[in-house]
């Protein structure tokens, strides 16, 4: 997986989330915080960290396929538990993803944030379904690209 793997999702761009490793069965994803990722008690607001959690679980869930032999084909989030255990004060954030399981069609994963200093700040897990990707515009993206 390339280093600029998320650079064709715009809302991943825009937060300037970036892969920093990914494995057979895994992927590390950083963000360096920003006063927009904030919420009023200065602190990464939870839905930044939900998003890490999200992706780095869905990285790695497409790494295991393709590890394994599989197409990569894109994954949709079926269901996903978070749990927030210490604010994000830090200046940067890590997210590591894990894949524990899949089947053809599915993956099962796990996540977890921790801050520059290496402490766990949130925790996840995820239940992922492999999806084709789907080759037609959008009305909205053809506007834009023209």
């Amino acid at each position: 997986m390339a280093a600029n793997t998320l650079d064709h999702i715009p809302f991943l761009k825009h937060l300037g989330v970036r892969v920093e490793e990914a494995g057979h069965a895994g992927a590390v994803l950083v963000l360096d915080t920003r006063p927009e990722h904030m919420n009023s008690l200065a602190m990464a607001h939870g839905g930044v960290l939900m998003t890490l959690l999200d992706v780095c679980m869905a990285q790695a869930g497409r790494a295991r396929a393709r590890h394994e032999g599989a197409e990569d084909h894109g994954v949709i989030t079926i269901e996903m538990k978070s749990t927030f255990m210490l604010p994000a004060a830090g200046e940067r954030l890590y997210a590591w993803g894990n894949c524990l399981h899949r089947t053809a069609n599915m993956c099962f994963c796990e996540g977890e944030v921790r801050d520059d200093k290496g402490r766990v700040l949130s925790r996840g897990s995820g239940t992922f379904k492999y999806v084709k990707p789907r080759f037609a515009q959008s009305p909205r993206r053809e506007a834009q690209s023209e």
